[in-house]
């Protein structure tokens, strides 16, 4: 099954890019083992997002990526103490096959990476280097978007003033990707997301499940739940603009898909 959204503009990236849900991470780390082209390619686990014993998320990764035939498994450390930018660290980011962002804070992600040369390097590689493969997992995918989803709840998420968005990496420019997506409710919050951002397609991830971007195709879910797309460029009589904070949202016209694993997806122009 393929669905095709209303076709936009840029080049798609000639990298390999994934992202996932959350939740554990087996299907993720399945994926990525089958797509390094040796098992002594390096790989390196960037814990910016993650605030607390990123040392321990890192070993963790090394473990079950070893037990998938995985022989180089580092920890890339962006932190307080580490800047991104550091000449070693920008060496590793050019020499890696693979660069997986872990989950926890997006909004770390983001603080340490936006503005640096390292950034600059990373959306090179995942826009030219056909070689290169990009993951990212809970906090991780959500920060690759235009923009990201870092507040909102329930069904006061449908309320003006009820989301927080934050501008993402622009690593997959156009979209717009929330994690955890239906164990945690956030069907609403996308909405208005998308209704703030029209131009942005909405990509809502469940746990354990993800989307790969190849090079030459289009974009195809795995895993074991849905994929949730919102295409909001068609809105129409959309109830937003100016409303006083706690007033209702609304809009007509959303294009709302929900792909499983084999499912394709026709995104690949807006990147």
């Amino acid at each position: 099954m393929t669905i095709v959204p209303p076709p936009p503009a840029a080049a798609p990236p000639q990298g390999t890019i994934v992202v996932l849900g959350g939740g554990h991470d087996a299907v993720l780390l399945a994926l990525l083992a089958r797509l390094l082209p040796t098992p002594t390619a390096p790989i390196e686990v960037l814990t910016a997002a993650t605030a607390h014993e990123p040392a321990r998320t890192h070993a963790a990764y090394a473990a079950e990526l070893g037990a998938l035939g995985c022989r180089q498994v580092n920890h890339l450390v962006v932190d307080e103490a580490h800047p991104a930018d550091a000449p070693t660290t920008l060496a590793r980011l050019r020499a890696a096959a693979l660069l997986l962002l872990t989950g926890g804070d997006q909004e770390r992600l983001t603080d340490f990476l936006r503005g640096t040369e390292f950034l600059a390097v990373l959306r090179q590689r995942g826009q030219h280097d056909a070689g290169f493969v990009l993951a990212g997992t809970s906090a991780g995918a959500a920060a690759l978007g235009t923009q990201m989803l870092v507040g909102g709840r329930g069904w006061r998420s449908l309320l003006a003033g009820g989301i927080d968005v934050l501008p993402g990496l622009d690593v997959l420019p156009g979209l717009l990707i929330d994690q955890h997506f239906a164990e945690r409710a956030r069907y609403p919050r996308l909405l208005h997301a998308v209704l703030a951002y029209p131009h942005l397609l909405g990509l809502g991830l469940s746990e354990e499940t993800g989307l790969i971007f190849r090079p030459g195709q289009p974009p195809e879910v795995f895993g074991d739940e849905v994929v949730m797309l919102v295409d909001g460029r068609q809105l129409r009589h959309a109830h937003y603009a100016g409303l006083p904070p706690g007033r209702p949202v609304g809009g007509q016209g959303f294009q709302v898909s929900l792909l499983v694993a084999g499912d394709t997806v026709e995104v690949a122009q807006i990147l």
